[in-house]
């Protein structure tokens, strides 16, 4: 087999507290705690969880938008965490990402041939003003957009047709890996599976890699090949996208699943109620960070903590008791 597009091991990333009058830092809030998963070229691995499970910083400190506290990212086998410089602004045309509002993600400002064409410019990938319109025509064409519209600005387009903008920005540098933080959960639901077909359609005649970042398990299973399961900054189960919503392993995926509505009355689903809130990242509970809402714990579970182990073929789960 070759290897992996991605490979990120014990990932981590801590936010100082700060308090007092010399706001000194008192606590730490632990956004990302040991993050591992593996991403291969052509693949694309949805990351799903409740808002504020670290899903948007672990993306974040992939493509080093933010320094990662420890662990290690490799792309391409090459260290990201080393890279300096050049080196560093070179990775940028491999690794890009679609954000999640399409209304702020655009510089008003700007029209939409400077955007999509900013980054063709910044990494000098065209030799003449004439040569970039020509890029960019070709990119809005891509994603089903005029050229008509590169005259234009973004707050003459609907979040749809922004959110194209911004995905035709990502493409322009021919990235081999795009991180999709949240990228339809700002639009209608009819957008959203327009969008989802683009990509999905991109993916396939770019051979792109997907690190696909959601909230929505309906929106994950169909663009995903595998889904990892992320609680309180750590990934609870990762597994093939059907295997894992044929069978979860993890009391909180199965959770997950059954908050999902199904659009047939004939359909019944056993309701899962997971009780209390999320318990605050600043101090996690000790042992499984998921047992004080787990209708399966037990005292083990108060102690000692799971580790992320293979119950299946390709399907691995961090709990004492699965399914």
């Amino acid at each position: 087999m070759s290897a992996p597009l991605l490979q990120v091991k014990g990932l981590r990333k801590l936010f100082p507290v700060r308090g007092g009058l010399l706001r000194r830092v008192v606590d730490h809030v632990h956004a990302v705690d040991g993050v591992s998963f593996e991403l291969a070229a052509g693949e694309t691995l949805g990351l799903v969880g409740e808002s504020g499970c670290g899903k948007s910083t672990t993306g974040r400190c992939v493509l080093r938008l933010i320094e990662p506290s420890a662990g290690e990212v490799r792309f391409e086998g090459r260290d990201v965490g080393a890279m300096h410089g050049g080196e560093l602004r070179a990775l940028a045309r491999d690794m890009q990402i679609i954000f999640q509002d399409p209304f702020a993600s655009l510089n008003p400002r700007m029209t939409v041939g400077a955007i999509v064409g900013e980054g063709l410019v910044i990494h000098r990938l065209t030799t003449s003003a004439r040569e970039t319109a020509e890029r960019v025509a070709q990119l809005l064409h891509t994603v089903g957009l005029s050229a008509d519209h590169m005259r234009r600005y973004p707050h003459e387009f609907s979040g749809g047709q922004r959110q194209r903008i911004g995905i035709a920005r990502a493409l322009a540098l021919n990235p081999k890996l795009v991180v999709c933080d949240e990228a339809v959960s700002a639009l209608d639901v009819s957008i959203q599976a327009q969008v989802i077909n683009l990509l999905e359609d991109l993916r396939a005649q770019f051979n792109l890699s997907y690190l696909f970042i959601a909230h929505d398990l309906s929106v994950v299973e169909h663009i995903s090949h595998r889904v990892a399961v992320m609680y309180l900054g750590r990934i609870v189960e990762i597994a093939p996208a059907r295997a894992l919503y044929a069978a979860p392993k993890h009391p909180y995926t199965e959770a997950l699943l059954a908050a999902v509505p199904i659009p047939d009355p004939g359909i019944r689903r056993r309701r899962i109620v997971l009780e209390g809130d999320v318990p605050s990242p600043i101090h996690p509970p000790p042992g499984c960070s998921f047992h004080p809402r787990c209708p399966r714990a037990q005292q083990r579970c108060r102690v000692e903590a799971p580790v992320l182990r293979e119950l299946a073929p390709a399907h691995a789960a961090a709990c004492h008791f699965p399914n």
